[in-house]
């Protein structure tokens, strides 16, 4: 509780100085002293594995060894750290979470193949390693749900549950207006400032979590400097449509939960019922006043939602 006060109170005192260009290392420091207290809540190890690529993945995993294996896969931009808000509501289960190869941590080569397939294989890679990878729970939110049902079709006597959050991937929905002429270029999912960093967070959620402008600008470093290879990614998963590959889902009947913010300003609310016309077995929550990552702007009923999927499976 103290290192909580001590956090909140940094933050408050940043809060009152503003950080349009590159953070000072206060803000960096108390950056990753807030991550580090997140993680920790959920007693999380960060973990390194090496694939026969020999790129580095980075993971997070809890210390529930004993508990089932759930891999939850962030999105476009983000890192695994977009999970630990609500991972100590899910410390049942035996927690494995990466940063996706191009993101995070991990490495970030920019010639690889950042199609779901592509992400998919290198997450089996590392949960066979694991030894967990023969009856796994996937979860994942927007281009994470994707991949996850990427990793379905390639591996479905594996996968005993599918979550996907706001899923990318299922592109014959449509997609936003504010995105019709977007181009890699000029997309405001590809940032070169911590100005747009601070328009894009507002953006992807509809009732942000309080966080400093200060924090926020070393958050945004990482997509500032990587934008170029960020560009490229985007490239390919606008193209990569996962529609075919959720039928292999129905054909297997795994289970599976869709999860949508009716807020969400990234991808269109209407692609889960698209994704329910594939999947007519799946179960759909639409959550009001929620944007694009509902594990980061609802909690708590995120993780209800899901603990009571879970139960449902199971009887």
């Amino acid at each position: 509780m103290l290192l909580k006060r001590l956090g909140l109170a940094t933050l408050f005192s940043l809060s009152m100085v503003g950080c349009t260009t590159a953070p000072n290392s206060l803000a960096v420091a108390t950056t990753q002293k807030l991550i580090t207290y997140e993680r920790n809540k959920s007693d999380f190890d960060a973990k390194a594995f090496t694939l026969a690529s020999g790129d580095k993945m980075v993971y997070l995993e809890n210390d529930n060894l004993a508990g089932e294996p759930l891999i939850l896969i962030h999105g476009f931009g983000g890192n695994k750290d977009n999970f630990t808000r609500i991972a100590d509501k899910l410390e049942d289960y035996h927690l494995i979470i990466p940063d996706l190869l191009g993101f995070g941590d991990s490495s970030k080569p920019m010639s690889a193949d950042y199609r779901a397939n592509a992400q998919a294989q290198r997450l089996h890679e590392l949960l066979q390693a694991k030894g967990v990878a023969s009856a796994i729970h996937v979860g994942g939110n927007s281009m994470g749900g994707s991949i996850s049902v990427a990793y379905a079709a390639m591996y479905p006597e594996n996968v005993e549950s599918l979550w996907l959050l706001d899923s990318a991937g299922f592109w014959s929905a449509g997609i936003h207006e504010a995105f019709e002429d977007a181009t890699p270029d000029d997309n405001p999912l590809v940032i070169d400032s911590t100005e747009q960093y601070f328009e894009l967070y507002k953006l992807v959620m509809f009732d942000p979590p309080y966080i400093p402008r200060s924090v926020q600008a070393v958050f945004a470093q990482d997509s500032i400097v990587n934008r170029e290879l960020h560009k490229n990614i985007l490239e390919q998963i606008v193209e990569d449509n996962v529609e075919e590959r959720a039928k292999v889902v129905t054909k297997y009947n795994i289970p599976t939960l869709i999860v949508w913010g009716e807020e969400d300003n990234i991808i269109k609310p209407e692609t889960a019922d698209l994704m329910s016309e594939l999947m007519p077995h799946a179960k759909v929550i639409k959550m009001p006043d929620v944007g694009h990552v509902p594990m980061i702007e609802a909690v708590e009923q995120t993780a209800d939602d899901y603990k009571n999927f879970r139960e449902e499976i199971n009887k």
